[in-house]
């Protein structure tokens, strides 16, 4: 009767660990599944990714900065000229 007992629990103990291994198993096919839902989902909705919005904000700011920096080279120019023209009719 002994011996019975143990073939029991050894085939319980099996079973067991056939269903934590296909558990495992449906889990990963879940997680590729979810993933690769998301990952269609995100592309539908034509989002960015986070690096390249980093990039173009980069970009964007030292546009701004090189705009500032030219319209500051500009009104120096037109001061400088507004200045030879004052001084070119007082002549």
């Amino acid at each position: 009767m002994v011996q019975t007992t143990n073939r029991f629990f050894d085939e319980v103990a099996r079973l067991m660990n056939d269903a934590a291994g296909a558990a495992q198993g449906v889990r990963r096919e879940f997680d590729t599944l979810f993933r690769s839902q998301a990952e269609r989902v995100l592309r539908e909705f034509d989002l960015v990714r986070r690096e390249d919005f980093e990039a173009v904000k980069d970009m964007a700011r030292a546009a701004r900065e090189d705009g500032e920096a030219l319209k500051s080279r500009v009104a120096a120019l037109e001061a400088e000229l507004a200045k030879l023209k004052g001084a070119g009719a007082a002549s």
